[in-house]
C-alpha cells in the first residue's frame, strides 16, 4: 500500500500566519523527552505549547535526574508560557496544540496515537511504532483517516554519519555492497522496570536493536526473510542476539547486539558496509564515519553539521506545516521495521528457523 501525501490545506488544526510556529505538545519527560525538548531549541518554526508527565517535579522543569544510554544528561528547562498537564488525554484537548511529540513507555504507543489522531493532532511517536504489526496498521489507517501526518522517530535515518553513509552508497561512488555489518549494545536499563517486561517493551533487543532494522530497510530495502540465534535471560540482564538479514540478492547483512548486564556496560553503535570500491565504517565510541577506499587511502566523508535529533524534529515539524509525508520516515517502513524486528525475535525464539517478512 503506497503512502498518498496529505492535502497541503489539512497540515495544521489552524491557519500558520507569517512568522507563527507550529505548537508541539510533548508528552513524557524521561530520557527520550528531555532529549527531544533539548533538540526543540534549534528547530526554529516549533514552539512548546504543552507538556504532559504525571511526575509533577518534572512538569516544573526539573529534568536534571534524568538517566538514560547517551551522553545527553537530563537539565533544568524552562517551558515559559507551555500548559503543564498531568495526563495525555488533558493535552490532547488543548487547542493551542497543534501537534504531539510522544515519549510515552512503548505499551503505550498504539492507544495513545490512536487517541491524538482522533483529536486531530499531527503525531511523532518514540521507536518503536508498536509492539505489534497490527497495532501498527492501526495507527498508519488512523492518520490517513484524520489526515493528519505520522512520525516514529527512528533517528537513524537522520543521525550525520548514518544519513551520510546512505548517500555515499546510493550515488553508485563505490559500487555496489557485498555486505554489511550493524551492531548496537548497551546496559541494561536501569530507569522503568516496564522496559524489563516483555509484554510491555517487547524485550531488550527488540527495543534496541529496531534502530538497526530500520536503517538496514532504509538501506537495502525489504528482505525477504530473517534469522537470528541468541540469548534471553532479562533477569540477568542479558538479552542479545545475531541476526541475518536474507535477501533475493544474496548478501550478507548482519544485524547483532543487546542488552549486556545491567548499569555499567557502555553504550556503543556501529557499522561496516562493504563495497566494490571500498569500506565505509563507523564506531560511536571509536571514530566518526571513515571511508577506507580500494587503492588503500581512507578519508573521513564530511557530515551534515545539524544534530540528528534536531534533523529528525525539523523534518516532522516541516511536515506538520506542509500536511505531507515525511519523506524521509514515511509510517508505512516504520510499521515494516516493527515487524522486521519481531521476525528476528522469532526467529530466535525457534532456534534459527528463517521467518519469512
Amino acid at each position: 500500500m503506497l503512502w498518498r501525501p496529505y492535502s497541503a490545506e489539512r497540515g495544521l488544526n489552524r491557519e500558520l500566519g507569517e512568522n507563527q510556529r507550529v505548537k508541539i505538545g510533548v508528552a513524557g519527560l524521561g530520557f527520550m523527552g528531555s532529549t527531544h525538548l533539548q533538540a526543540y531549541q534549534s528547530v526554529p518554526n516549533a514552539e512548546i505549547a504543552a507538556v504532559a508527565s504525571s511526575d509533577e517535579k518534572k512538569r516544573s522543569g526539573d529534568l536534571s535526574a534524568i538517566q538514560g544510554n547517551l551522553d545527553r544528561p537530563g537539565e533544568a528547562m524552562d517551558f515559559g508560557a507551555a500548559a503543564r498537564y498531568a495526563t495525555v488525554e488533558e493535552m490532547l484537548a488543548d487547542p493551542n496544540v497543534d501537534a504531539v511529540d510522544l515519549c510515552m513507555p512503548s505499551y503505550l504507543h498504539a492507544e495513545l496515537t490512536l487517541k491524538a489522531l482522533e483529536a486531530g493532532k499531527h503525531v511523532l511517536i518514540e521507536k518503536p511504532m508498536a509492539l505489534t504489526g497490527d497495532e501498527c496498521d492501526q495507527m498508519v489507517e488512523a492518520a490517513r483517516k484524520h489526515g493528519r501526518v505520522l512520525m516514529v522517530a527512528q533517528v537513524l535515518r537522520f543521525w550525520p554519519d548514518y544519513a551520510r553513509a546512505r548517500e555515499i552508497i546510493q550515488s553508485g561512488e563505490i559500487g555496489p555492497v557485498k555486505a554489511a555489518f550493524f551492531r548496537r549494545k548497551c546496559a541494561a536499563p536501569a530507569w522503568g522496570k516496564w522496559m524489563h517486561d516483555r509484554s510491555r517493551s517487547g524485550g531488550g533487543v527488540f527495543d534496541l536493536l529496531i534502530h538497526d532494522f530500520d536503517f538496514a530497510l532504509h538501506l537495502f530495502g525489504k528482505p525477504a526473510s530473517i534469522k537470528a540465534q541468541g540469548v534471553e535471560e532479562i533477569e540477568k540482564g542479558i538479552d542479545v542476539v545475531e541476526a541475518e538479514l536474507e535477501f533475493e540478492t544474496p548478501r550478507p547483512v548482519v544485524i547483532s547486539g543487546g542488552w549486556h548486564h545491567p548499569q555499567s556496560y557502555p553504550f556503543s553503535m556501529e557499522f561496516s558496509v562493504v563495497c566494490e570500491g571500498g569500506t565505509l565504517d563507523f564506531h560511536s565510541g571509536l571514530r566518526r564515519l571513515t571511508l577506507y577506499r580500494g587503492d588503500g587511502s581512507s578519508e573521513e566523508p564530511k557530515l551534515s553539521e545539524q544534530d540528528g535529533f534536531v534533523a529528525e524534529l525539523s523534518a516532522f515539524v516541516d511536515a506538520c506545516e506542509t500536511g505531507t509525508a515525511p519523506e524521509r520516515c514515511p509510517p508505512e517502513e516504520s510499521a515494516l521495521a516493527t515487524r522486521m524486528t519481531l521476525a528476528m525475535r522469532t526467529s530466535r525464539e525457534q532456534g534459527g528457523e528463517p521467518i519469512k517478512v
